[in-house]
């Protein structure tokens, strides 16, 4: 694996500490957790661009928090506008970064463009329920600061059985047996409505005892 060791340090110095303004789903851990899997998938596709890759997950989420709703487009015209990236990639390779972090939505309604999206939007994704737990309620709290928790429970029980259901939108674009699992314990746990709302309730108490969410 190579990634230009200028590159990796201004990302580190000057795009992680953005991420500090996003909801605890899309925070640096999350950044963090995207870029190692895509790294592993990447390790799986010959001639691939290391810079890009990493490029594409360090700046795919850093616009959510000025809308989530189109956040994908927010975060690729910020990367986009960032004039120190001209000095590690060519106009050509800036447009496919661009490009890629577009279309890592599970919700696009398009393939992604290159190899560089289907990554990066197959990394994005949770594998763990846990994480699909918390990521949806700080999510909908983001987009709903007004409903209660009940509410919000309701919301992520049904846009996760849209979402990761059977014949659910996200896709998935590398074979990965931890997703593979968590894609068969979700779908067990969305089958059951009031076991998931009980279930996401209680995990959420936990956090909120924590301090680790509000």
């Amino acid at each position: 694996m190579k990634i230009n060791n200028e590159l990796k340090e201004y990302i580190e110095n000057n795009i992680f500490p953005v991420y500090s303004k996003n909801d605890q789903g899309h925070n640096l851990d999350h950044i963090k957790y995207v870029i190692n899997r895509s790294i592993r998938f990447a390790d799986t596709v010959p001639d691939i661009n290391y810079n890009i890759v990493y490029t594409v997950a360090a700046y795919h989420d850093i616009g959510l928090h000025i809308d989530p709703k189109k956040h994908e487009i927010i975060s690729a015209q910020m990367m986009y506008d960032d004039a120190k990236l001209k000095e590690f990639f060519s106009d050509e390779e800036r447009i496919v970064i661009k490009e890629a972090i577009e279309d890592h939505r599970a919700s696009s309604d398009h393939e992604p463009r290159s190899i560089y999206g289907k990554i990066v939007s197959t990394a994005d994704r949770n594998n763990t329920v846990e994480a699909c737990l918390r990521r949806s309620y700080t999510y909908g709290k983001r987009l709903e600061p007004n409903s209660t928790d009940e509410e919000l429970y309701e919301r992520a029980h049904k846009h996760l059985n849209l979402k990761f259901g059977e014949n659910g939108y996200a896709k998935f674009y590398f074979k990965d047996e931890e997703y593979e699992k968590f894609l068969s314990e979700i779908r067990a746990l969305l089958a059951d409505k009031n076991k998931f709302i009980e279930t996401q309730k209680n995990y959420i108490n936990e956090l909120k005892s924590k301090g680790i969410i509000k």
